[in-house]
């Protein structure tokens, strides 16, 4: 029992097992019926007779809880919603043999349950991933793959990245330039972090339909996955505005960014854009179905033209606003007004808050360290940890060459596993601020699916543990015995010795050179930029 990985809250193991069979019958309300077959999809469950796995719903449980007996009269799971019983069943499938995580069932495997009596909730409610889609385009069946991954580990939020100087990945039909024009670029940049800029010269892109997002979402909503799309704004707009000019402060031609980095491309904040935003937001929307969140950016944004504009500059005095900070911070607050209307609420990067204006609402993802992040929950803000250090996977687990090409380093399996999102050091009011936390995959160095897992896992499982459980003690010894199910599964992690001999860095660009960026140097500069009144400036 010790392998299982987010520990639950309790677990009681007895002597005995359960021989579990192959379509085993499942009995219950139909809503929870469906989740434990989702959860168990290679034993191919099937609704049934009661007296093999039998769920029932037990609202006082509480959202995401659940209860499960497994003894010699078959398995009994209580749960408190469809998510409880989806996490029962995910649990369930930890007991099983590591073929559980494999597509279909393996002819001749023995599905030994052991005995066992378990009470369980999550400690916090968002526990995410972030795939940056727009610096290098993931295709539909990896952001599937994804959530299949994140629901094996009980993360519920995919915080997908979906637009960004270097692509716009969003179908329009309002505006079908974005995903004409937005959506590729000729190279991309290949040089090394400091040198001089060269290019691979191989053309890149990739949008995802309406109809795919449709998809995504229910494919997510059935294994209590929740996306949370992101439309980065104002900033980070060179393929925006490579589509529409008209829509930057100086109806400036953009091209799609082909090299890393900040652009100074910037949409106009006049009511214009608050227009043109509205109707992608809407059409967004439309295809996901109901959205509780929509991250709206505010990062990184260079205000140079907004302060070049007599037009832009008049607007901003007839509302009253001194600084290009504030007109910043009105511009956000007008996009989570729209998504208020809509039943949703605006999720931002921490220089929006910063900027100030936010609606009480708001959740704040603080990527610049834990200082600004207290700062959030004390102002009343739903915060979720985004630190650089230690939950950008994008930066690599050790500084040397045989590692693929990273950002940064390092950032390892044991620092992500000392990590504490609400630290018992703050005070109990702004810890109870802190909703949860999720692990950045920014992809400027992650071009395919393989590199992917390669950032991702296990870091990513020891993450899942720290928002489910809040890490244990013995989480080092249960995580070597957990890489078997991520092997089923046809995950290519990083070893917890070191790279595969085919996942090393290459003889070409993909090698990584240790010592370039430091991440305890980076953490440093962020967290002081916090505190400045132009924070919304480019911090790196």
């Amino acid at each position: 029992m010790t392998d299982l990985l987010p520990r639950p809250r309790v677990v009681n193991s007895a002597e005995g097992t359960f021989e579990l069979p192959l379509r085993p019958p499942v009995s219950g309300p139909s809503e929870l019926v469906g989740a434990i077959r989702v959860a168990l999809a290679a034993l191919d469950p099937k609704p049934g007779e009661s007296g093999t796995i039998d769920v029932t719903l037990v609202p006082e449980l509480g959202p995401e809880a659940y209860t499960l007996a497994v003894d010699a009269d078959g398995i009994r799971i209580a749960a408190g919603d469809r998510a409880g019983a989806f996490y029962a069943g995910q649990t369930l499938r930890q007991l099983l043999p590591p073929a559980a995580y494999r597509t279909v069932a393996i002819p001749g495997t023995q599905w030994t349950v052991p005995f066992v009596q378990i009470e369980d909730s999550p400690r916090f409610t968002w526990r995410g991933v972030h795939l940056d889609v727009s610096r290098h385009f993931q295709p539909k069946r990896e952001v599937l793959r994804m959530i299949d991954i994140m629901a094996a580990h009980k993360l519920n939020r995919l915080h997908l990245h979906l637009v960004d100087d270097q692509g716009w990945r969003i179908e329009s039909r309002a505006y079908p330039l974005l995903h004409e024009v937005g959506s590729h670029r000729p190279r991309t940049a290949s040089s090394h972090y400091g040198e001089e800029l060269t290019y691979d010269e191989v053309p890149h892109g990739g949008y995802y339909t309406l109809d795919d997002l449709s998809e995504i979402s229910a494919y997510a909503r059935a294994r209590e996955v929740t996306v949370v799309p992101e439309i980065d704004v104002p900033g980070h707009a060179s393929a925006i505005l490579a589509a529409y000019p008209a829509f930057g402060p100086r109806g400036e031609q953009f091209a799609v960014l082909d090299r890393w980095g900040i652009s100074p491309a910037i949409l106009s904040p006049l009511p214009g854009t608050i227009d043109f935003l509205t109707t992608i937001i809407d059409e967004l929307l439309a295809a996901l179905g109901p959205t509780p969140y929509v991250h709206i950016g505010g990062d990184e944004c260079v205000l140079d033209d907004w302060a070049a504009s007599e037009e832009i500059m008049a607007f901003s005095r007839s509302l009253g606003l001194s600084e290009l900070g504030d007109l910043h911070a009105w511009f956000l607050r007008q996009l989570a007004d729209v998504l208020a209307e809509r039943g949703s609420r605006a999720v931002v990067w921490d220089e929006a808050f910063v900027s100030g204006m936010l609606r009480d609402d708001t959740v704040v993802m603080p990527w610049r360290g834990t200082g600004v992040s207290r700062r959030a929950a004390a102002a009343g803000h739903d915060v979720v940890q985004t630190p650089v250090f230690p939950l950008y996977f994008d930066y690599i687990e050790a500084a040397s060459e045989e590692e693929p090409l990273g950002i940064g380093e390092t950032t390892t399996v044991a620092d992500v596993a000392a990590f504490d999102p609400a630290p018992e050091s703050w005070d109990p009011k702004d810890a109870a601020g802190v909703v949860g936390a999720q692990f950045q995959l920014w992809t400027e160095r992650i071009p395919d699916a393989r590199t992917l897992d390669y950032r991702a896992w296990p870091r990513g499982a020891v993450l899942a543990e720290i928002t489910w459980s809040g890490g244990q003690p013995d989480l080092t010894e249960r995580l070597p015995r957990h890489l078997a199910r991520l092997d089923a599964m046809g995950v290519e992690y990083r070893p917890l010795e070191g790279p595969r001999p085919w996942q090393r860095g290459g003889t070409g660009r993909r090698r990584h050179r240790p010592g370039v960026i430091n991440v305890e140097e980076v953490m440093s500069k962020l967290e002081t930029m916090t505190l400045h009144a132009d924070s919304t400036r480019p911090s790196l």
